[in-house]
């Protein structure tokens, strides 16, 4: 519906809809909120298993033990994906994406519990994978059985399914604000732009928070303090941005290229190439816990060590390869969270080999790895401002505001000067290819 002409009202049956629309997404709002925040709590308590099992198992056989669970766990979420819901699979933005652009359809009984259990397997098993992948397609899943329901047009439909990726998003990372500039930013192209469907993004955002909040506690989710960084360090922070830029190019180019050897791998070996990832990162889970998990719980750790140069440089390229390869198996999983870990990784290594050229970058590691963590990001996924606003959202460091804005704007035009395309385009361009539809540039707006 657009913006009502100054002065007059519109008639009372458009009201009335529109307060019913609203409505609406109240509800996909608090059910996403309250349904994503369960499936974080199950996740927080599943992922002690490691410790669990040390206590109980030791030498040679823990590792066999974890590699085994994690296996099993992998193999099951994949199945689970394969006879119920193919669309599951991944982090399902792209899903979102192509249905907001009528290119693919939500079908939200069915994604809705295999994103759910099928999301508690495999990320509780300790792949490195996030969690707002599942909590978007939650969100939007909710959103299409309400669409369903009431019977929307494809208008009222494409912006509840805009509110509940909005949803999903904020309750991920207890972060409003991002997830209505996601879907801004990122879905520009298909969000049918209307007074309605705008109002109901930032309800749905501020339900799903409140509901975060009230079922799993205040504050950001990884919260930080960085010192405030005087402005001669700005232009290293342009050269961390287009550093990460490369990375991001890199990282969207190496899962594109694996989920293609994961494809090809199944129409050979059915379930081998899911099975071998879940061995290598369920042994890693014991050999080098740092490695696996989303690990964006492990990011304020270390900043506080500071490990050395060497170690991170490993830890980087290990987490690298541990994502590409845990997202390509077909499990619902997001990208979200290994981005962040590993940008931050990546910013303190880079804060370390700077600091033996520039003393004062030392004592700035900490806002580095902030900053990384939205450059990466944006590097990726090409929505600059959703990287900001998301970092500062998820660690409460707005000191370092400045320097995060350079670091993503630097990271965003040297992705775009390298030749990258955003993540879930090129996703939603295989989504289509593979069901043999052809892309769309449609947008709703006007």
């Amino acid at each position: 519906m657009d913006y009502p002409v100054p002065g007059q009202s519109p008639p009372s049956e458009d009201r009335r809809s529109e307060y019913r629309y609203l409505a609406l997404a109240v509800v996909v709002g608090g059910g996403a909120g309250t349904i994503g925040s369960l499936f974080h709590l199950t996740l927080n308590t599943l992922l002690h298993w490691p410790t669990l099992l040390r206590s109980l198992v030791g030498g040679p056989l823990l590792v066999l033990v974890a590699a085994i669970i994690t296996m099993t766990a992998t193999i099951a979420a994949v199945a689970l994906v394969r006879h119920l819901a193919p669309e599951a699979g991944g982090s399902g933005v792209q899903e979102v994406e192509g249905a907001m652009g009528g290119l693919r359809e939500v079908h939200g009984a069915r994604v809705l519990p295999v994103k759910f259990f099928g999301g508690i397997a495999s990320i509780g098993a300790g792949l490195v994978l996030g969690r707002e992948g599942p909590t978007i397609h939650i969100g939007a899943s909710v959103a299409a059985m309400l669409a369903a329901r009431f019977r929307l047009n494809a208008t009222e439909r494409s912006g509840l399914l805009a509110a509940g990726a909005a949803a999903g998003l904020a309750c991920a990372f207890n972060a409003p604000v991002a997830g209505v500039l996601f879907v801004i930013e990122e879905t520009r192209r298909q969000f049918p732009d209307r007074f309605s469907t705008y109002m109901a993004v930032i309800i749905a955002a501020l339900l799903a928070t409140v509901m975060t909040q009230l079922i799993g506690g205040t504050g950001a989710d990884l919260s930080m303090v960085a010192p405030e960084m005087r402005l001669a360090m700005l232009p290293l922070f342009v050269l961390l941005g287009c550093l990460l830029g490369g990375v991001g190019v890199l990282l969207n180019a190496a899962i594109l290229k694996a989920l293609a050897f994961a494809g090809a791998a199944e129409k050979k070996v059915p379930y081998l190439y899911p099975a071998m990832v879940g061995l290598v990162v369920g042994a890693l889970l014991v050999l080098l816990p740092s490695s696996a998990t989303g690990g964006e719980g492990l990011i304020p750790g270390w900043v506080r060590e500071r490990p050395g140069i060497a170690a991170l440089l490993v830890l980087s390229a290990v987490r690298f390869c541990t994502s590409v390869a845990s997202y390509s198996t077909g499990v619902p999983g997001g990208i979200f969270a290994p981005i962040l870990s590993l940008a931050a990784c990546v910013g303190l290594a880079f804060a370390g080999l700077v600091s033996l050229i520039v003393p004062d970058a030392a004592g700035g590691s900490g806002a580095f790895a902030i900053a990384a963590m939205g450059g990466l990001f944006t590097a990726s996924v090409r929505s600059p401002m959703v990287g900001v606003v998301l970092t500062l959202e998820l660690t409460g460091a707005y000191e370092v505001t400045l320097p995060l804005l350079a670091t993503c704007l630097s990271a965003s035009l040297a992705a775009h000067l390298l030749g990258g395309k955003p993540i879930y385009e090129q996703l939603l361009e295989r989504t289509l290819a593979l069901a043999g539809a052809k892309p769309s540039h449609r947008t709703n707006n006007g």
